[in-house]
């Protein structure tokens, strides 16, 4: 299994298991880190160079690129959507549903 796998998996289940405890926002946080771990995995196949480990910029590097696939794209823009005062996301979407939407970018 490649690393970028085993990671996400990882991440994952770290995701999973904060949302069994009621820890959405940990639950959110976890999601948003599997998906850095795909798109630095597809930024590397693509030749792409990203300064900054950070997931959520890896996430707005790429929202710039101008032919993601549109579910990648839709799953990104969810991905870097700010919480409300209640620490609600404005949407109703499941990150973690989400960070699995990026895997096709790899297969």
């Amino acid at each position: 299994m490649p690393d970028w796998k085993i990671l996400f998996d990882d991440e994952m289940e770290r995701a999973r298991a904060a949302r069994d405890r009621k820890n959405e926002g940990q639950a959110r946080v976890c999601a948003r880190r599997a998906a850095g771990i795909i798109l630095r995995e597809y930024f590397s196949r693509q030749g792409i160079t990203s300064r900054s480990p950070s997931a959520y910029d890896m996430l707005n590097l790429f929202l710039q690129l101008p032919d993601s696939p549109s579910r990648a794209r839709q799953a990104a823009e969810n991905l870097v959507l700010r919480v409300t005062e209640e620490f609600k996301l404005p949407v109703d979407v499941d990150l973690l549903e989400e960070a699995q939407a990026l895997l096709p970018l790899l297969e």
